[in-house]
């Protein structure tokens, strides 16, 4: 049921974008796994026109493993970090794994129309504006919870150093330096001189 939602997404997509269908049509004939770290394995196929998503563990051109955080990083503007650090790997032809990853990226799907299909267009609006609200709510708290632990370690218990004093002893650090980078240079000078 998973495989078979996912290729119908998928396929809705490829109309839309003209670079989609290119990478579909060179990609005929090929296959990637998608392993997602203990939980599933999925084979997606291109026959040229559209896409086949299937729980099918056969023989693929290229896989891609990973978790699913970072498979799902993989569409976005973070994928060449995801891939660094390696928490996605890819075996296999890369150049195929590239190109379907392209292709997935542009079909990923618009979770706010997708739902539409389902409840219709302004309650899945709403909740769309809900989930935007939600996440920008979660993301203030916290940062403010980060600030306010901070700033309570810093001041209240004393366990860290407060920002301005850290700077400020850090600021004599490097005056101090560059006053002994003086120093040794004039002693130098006059070792110079003396040897002379």
């Amino acid at each position: 049921m998973l495989a078979a939602t996912l290729g119908n997404v998928l396929n809705r997509g490829l109309p839309r974008s003209v670079r989609a269908r290119q990478l579909a049509a060179e990609l005929a004939g090929r296959s990637v796994a998608i392993a997602i770290r203990d939980c599933t394995q999925l084979r997606v196929a291109s026959d040229g026109q559209t896409l086949a998503v299937s729980h099918d563990a056969g023989a693929a051109d290229a896989t891609l493993s990973g978790g699913p955080l970072s498979l799902l990083a993989l569409g976005g503007a973070a994928a060449q970090a995801v891939l660094q650090r390696g928490a996605v790997t890819i075996t296999g032809d890369a150049e195929v794994a590239g190109k379907f990853r392209e292709l997935l990226s542009l079909l990923r799907p618009d979770l706010e129309e997708e739902l539409s299909l389902l409840i219709g267009d302004v309650a899945a609006h709403r909740l769309g504006r809900l989930a935007l609200l939600a996440g920008g709510w979660g993301r203030r708290a916290a940062r403010v919870t980060l600030e306010n632990l901070a700033e309570y370690l810093g001041h209240e218990r004393r366990d860290l150093v407060p920002r301005n004093e850290g700077e400020q002893f850090l600021r004599g650090v490097e005056a101090l330096r560059e006053d002994a980078d003086r120093v040794q240079a004039r002693l130098e000078l006059l070792e110079r001189r003396h040897a002379s």
